[in-house]
């Protein structure tokens, strides 16, 4: 390959190695033996992998973040790859700040300057650079999902279209699913197939017109731009693949196609390149990832991702990593044989040297309460035999099913958390701050403006924020310069005038702070008490508002911990940092918050060692525990109703299962009920097929289905007590006189006209958008149909009653 005859936009010193002719009298960062030590021979071989592509295909368990970390370190002390030439790309922020430290310890604070981040995180960095080339100003703002579905709501309703059908969540989860496709509004817009899809696609095309006129971006946006911005701009995609000459990528199973597209235009081979003599070799692409965790498919992930990487890149090098370090070797057989009735996977077997351990032991409950009650008289078993409740995890399909743990850990006084809940990030008065500072770093962010102008409440009514709109209309302005020329909005009162121009004062006087590059925790201790935000708790005698100020003063401690960073925000030029030319500003600390992902607030385990976990198995992904309850496991329930009927979904439901059970290190517990409340009433599940694809050998069955004692239906012939049973929850709510009928009849909500459905029926429903039906039974107004709203589930509905409508 021949030098280019232009130096490349980002140059490094060493970053073609070390000259063999210049004397080293001093070696930096550890040595060959110490990067390989303890490593595995596919360890090994991954670490130290040059030239082709790689694909390191990681069983659970088998250390690949050992894998990732020493490879890196590799690059940097063996291959002497300068660390900013160095992508490395993982899922969470958590994730990368703990690559990043473990990479530092290896070979000290070079590695600061790598680029460690989440997908979003880099692309971030890359169109604070870049978008002006697309129309765009650099201090765009980041919108969350809160933000996104407030603007959706003002577009929904600037469309006229009708609110009870057009929810901001369904048509957000629409438009998420075409941008991560990569498809613009236009694409979308020729593309429809009915009046709704119509709606849908108008409601797209407003909705992105209002971000770029806010000089917002979205989450899906920060992708689906970076990788326009890449193809539409050779230069810019030439400069990028000059800078990044080594690119990792973990989870790559869990990536979806805009993600997919982000990789190959950095690394793969560029056709328009391919003639040009001075082109740059495409990166030294490493993925990471197992196909049989590939458990996101609802999120836009795409296991063909994985799958076909050899197609895709066809001089790829492949590396299997099957020992696993996690789980004695009954846990990892029980995982081999599950996993195995996917077809079409990529044989691998997991492995242990740690022995067989215990056997995995197994209950068949009467009920989802008595399943509950069979869970905790085994934590207490395993407490007072010297083990920890916060070694434990109980692991369900659905939220829906934490409900009745929750309950019977209360009466039984097991301390317990359920991951999820309201995070600190979203809570109304952390939201509120952080509008306040996104509308003083972007005066164009609309929705954060509309957000703060009158909280805490300072008399600008719903009636002065139309007046206002109204003028931005006629005038062509933003609603900032509309606030700022306030007295020419017709029908205006005095009143609210003044304090709009109370309110406008006080934002320019904050935001010459920003102008001055005045600190993050500074600007926001200002703000708080400029907006009389702060004021107006502290005068409240609600016990609510004392615990806002706690997590305001929380909020404040945050951004001074930031501002005090030596390593600047996300945004920041790795170089400029290394050279100490950056400080973080305040857009730098509201990128990392909007930024932060759900499973970066995961408790430390340390936090909690008396405390059991509740959580999906979907938030389990990547997590261990030494004791693992795997509960509800009947057909319909895991694996989930809708998959029943479909291989690709019921395939991805087994990865599900594969997934919880190698969390386990020990001990693993499987459970499920004969019986289980659903809409009100009895629901006979069957066993999981899951449960058949266990090794028999391997299970120790406490109680089966022999030995049920409660029954759903009791036996009216007899009228006997005793063959009746007790009477489960249900059987007590049931209608035993006319008199409580009629009372139920006359309570209840007059009845629509049923549509006539097949299953493959596209339908809308007033709350949960478009659908598909899935199953129809019943006859007449007794009509049930099973219809499967996407990101909102299948749902059960009566179409007697419920709003839904044949497309």
């Amino acid at each position: 390959m021949s030098t280019p005859s232009s130096a490349p936009q980002f140059a490094f010193p060493g970053m073609d190695g070390h000259d063999p002719d210049e004397p080293r009298t001093t070696r930096r960062g550890p040595t060959r033996e110490e990067l390989l030590e303890g490593l595995n021979e596919p360890q090994a071989a991954a670490v130290q992998h040059a030239g082709t592509p790689l694909l390191v295909v990681a069983g659970a368990g088998s250390g690949k973040t050992r894998v990732l970390t020493r490879r890196i370190a590799w690059l940097i002390s063996e291959r002497k790859a300068h660390p900013g030439s160095i992508l490395a790309i993982t899922f969470t922020n958590k994730a990368a700040g703990e690559m990043k430290e473990r990479v530092e310890e290896l070979v000290g604070k070079r590695a600061r300057i790598m680029w460690v981040s989440t997908f979003h995180s880099a692309c971030v960095r890359i169109l604070r650079k870049e978008i002006d080339k697309i129309g765009y100003k650099s201090n765009f703002s980041i919108y969350d999902s809160a933000d996104q579905k407030r603007l959706m709501g003002l577009v929904i309703k600037d469309l006229d279209l009708d609110a009870k059908k057009f929810q901001p969540g369904p048509v957000l989860h629409w438009v998420s699913n075409h941008k991560n496709e990569l498809r613009d509004p236009e694409e979308v817009a020729g593309d429809t197939h009915n009046q709704v899809e119509e709606h849908y696609a108008a409601a797209y095309t407003l909705y992105q017109r209002r971000l770029r006129e806010a000089n917002a971006l979205d989450f899906d946006d920060l992708i689906m731009m970076a990788v326009h911005l890449l193809q539409a701009f050779p230069e810019v995609r030439e400069t990028y693949r000059r800078r990044f000459r080594h690119v990792l990528v973990d989870e790559y199973q869990d990536t979806n196609h805009a993600q997919y597209a982000l990789v190959h235009q950095l690394c793969a081979d560029d056709p328009e390149l391919a003639q040009d003599a001075e082109r740059v070799e495409p990166a030294e692409l490493m993925v990471v990832g197992d196909a049989d965790q590939s458990i996101y498919a609802f999120r836009g992930a795409n296991i063909r991702n994985i799958m076909d990487f050899e197609q895709d890149f066809p001089n790829a090098t492949s590396i299997l990593l099957e020992q696993n370090y996690r789980s004695t070797q009954t846990i990892l057989t029980a995982a081999n044989s599950v996993i195995g009735h996917n077809k079409g996977r990529k044989a691998k077997r997991l492995w242990s040297d740690a022995g067989d351990g215990e056997r995995i032991v197994g209950y068949v409950a009467d009920d989802e309460r008595d399943e509950a009650r069979f869970v905790s008289e085994e934590i207490d078993t395993l407490v007072d035999g010297g083990g920890r409740a916060g070694d434990v995890a109980v692991f369900y399909r659905t939220n829906a099913q934490s409900r009745v743990f929750e309950e019977v850990f209360i009466r039984t006084g097991q301390p317990y958390k359920v991951v999820g809940g309201v995070r600190f990030y979203e809570r109304r008065e952390v939201r509120d701050a952080l509008a306040y500072l996104r509308m003083l770093s972007n005066p164009d962010d609309q929705v954060s403006l509309r957000r703060i102008l009158n909280t805490p409440k300072r008399g600008i009514g719903d009636r002065a924020v139309a007046c206002v709109g109204l003028l931005g209309e006629r005038d062509g302005l933003t609603f900032w310069e509309a606030l700022r020329r306030a007295d020419q909005a017709p029908g205006l009162a005095t009143r609210s005038l003044t304090n709009i121009r109370g309110f406008v004062a006080m934002v320019e006087e904050l935001q010459s702070m920003v102008e001055a590059d005045e600190r993050a925790d500074v600007i926001l201790e200002s703000v708080l008490a400029r907006s009389g935000y702060l004021t107006e708790l502290e005068a409240s005698d609600d016990p609510q508002d004392a615990t806002r100020l706690e997590n305001l003063a929380e909020l404040v401690a945050v951004a001074r911990e930031f501002s005090d960073d030596p390593v600047a925000g996300p945004s920041a030029d790795p170089a400029d940092v290394d050279a100490g030319l950056v400080a973080p500003g305040l857009g730098d600390f509201l990128e990392r918050v909007a930024l932060v992902a759900d499973s970066d607030q995961i408790p430390d385990d340390d936090d909690d060692q008396g405390v059991v976990t509740l959580m999906t198995l979907h938030t389990a992904k990547g997590l261990e525990f030494p004791v693992v309850f795997l509960t509800g496991l009947e057909d319909g329930v895991f694996p989930h109703s809708r998959s029943l009927g479909d291989q690709t979904e019921l395939e991805e439901e087994r990865r599900l299962a594969y997934v919880g059970v190698t969390r386990a290190r020990t001990r693993l517990y499987i459970s499920r009920a004969v019986v289980r409340s659903a809409w009100g009433a009895p629901s006979h599940n069957p066993a999981s097929r899951f449960l058949d694809e266990l090794p028999i050998d391997l299970v120790d069955w406490r109680r089966t289905e022999a030995a049920q004692t409660r029954w759903g239906r009791p036996d009216l012939a007899s009228g006997s007590p005793a063959s009746m049973g007790t009477p489960t929850a249900a059987g007590r709510r049931n209608f035993s006189t006319a008199a409580a009928r009629a009372d139920a009849a006359a309570k209840a909500k007059p009845a629509r006209e049923i549509p006539s459905l097949e299953p493959g029926d596209r339908v809308i429903h007033d709350s949960f958008g478009m659908g598909t039906v899935v199953a129809l039974e019943g006859v007449a107004d007794k009509t049930v149909a099973s219809i499967d709203f996407g990101s909102e589930g299948v749902k059960r509905l009566l179409l007697r009653y419920a709003p839904v409508e044949k497309l």
